[in-house]
């Protein structure tokens, strides 16, 4: 029932907006036409502008390339915090958990808006390394706490036994730890992965227009062009690839899930 209603239902609104005109002034257009040469009813022009101009693909390109690259300088920076916190004395691991989610207290635009005042001497404000940089500070306690939860329950006689059996360190981290760890590496990179498609405030913020990415121009459909048929079809693409990921990411999960 929570898939239906808050996923299931507002996917098939979108679907209905994304074949409908915009409206004169904004928003949609009447589905049945009360004046003359007033547009109304279903179309697929959006669909049409979209897979007819290649712009549109160089940005999802770009938003992915971003995503991904998020999730990769995530991933190598939680993984040391959490394996540390994980292997410290439990009297230490809330207070350590505590200290990486406390940036939540504070509010998105006001952190988001220090990296302006942080970047802005080094004069590298308005460009893709500061749209990283706001994106990786932004999303790194996600990756960080789905690792830790995994690291805290591995048994340490493990790599104990693979110490006995001459294993150097590399290779007990990358035969014994990392395989057993690959469950919290997927559930940290799909709640990085994900959001970052879908962020405008830190592009808008922190880049230049050639930062902009999926998130941005679904923005400024709705709000600055008010062209809700064509932003409600960007919602629906963007979807649609995040599911296409997710499945293959899943698929790839078992595989090795089944090898290992």
């Amino acid at each position: 029932m929570f898939l239906v209603v808050f996923f299931l239902l507002p996917a098939l609104i979108m679907v209905v907006a994304s074949l409908r005109y915009p409206g004169e002034f904004g928003g949609l257009a009447p589905l049945v036409s009360t004046r003359p040469g007033e547009e109304a009813g279903l179309t697929l022009e959006s669909y049409r502008v979209f897979f007819s101009d290649w712009v549109y693909f160089e940005i999802f390109a770009k938003s992915f390339g971003v995503a991904v690259l998020t999730t990769l300088v995530c991933l190598l920076m939680a993984y040391p915090v959490a394996a540390l916190i994980a292997r410290s004395p439990k009297r230490y691991r809330d207070m350590m958990v505590l200290l990486v989610v406390l940036p939540f207290a504070s509010n998105f635009l006001v952190r988001v808006y220090a990296w302006m005042i942080m970047l802005g001497p080094f004069e590298l404000l308005f460009s893709r390394f500061a749209v990283i940089c706001g994106m990786v500070y932004v999303h790194l306690p996600f990756m960080i706490l789905p690792l830790y939860t995994n690291l805290e329950k591995h048994d340490p006689a493990l790599l104990d036994a693979a110490q006995d059996l001459g294993a150097n360190a590399w290779q007990r981290f990358w035969r014994v730890t990392f395989p057993l760890s690959l469950p919290g590496v997927f559930s940290g990179s799909a709640l990085v992965f994900i959001p970052v498609l879908g962020m405008f405030a830190i592009p808008e913020i922190l880049g230049g227009k050639d930062d902009w990415i999926v998130g941005n121009m679904i923005k400024e459909s709705f709000l600055g062009t008010r062209d809700w048929p064509f932003g409600s079809m960007l919602s629906l693409m963007l979807t649609l690839a995040v599911l296409a990921v997710a499945a293959a990411a899943s698929w790839l999960a078992g595989r090795r899930m089944s090898r290992a």
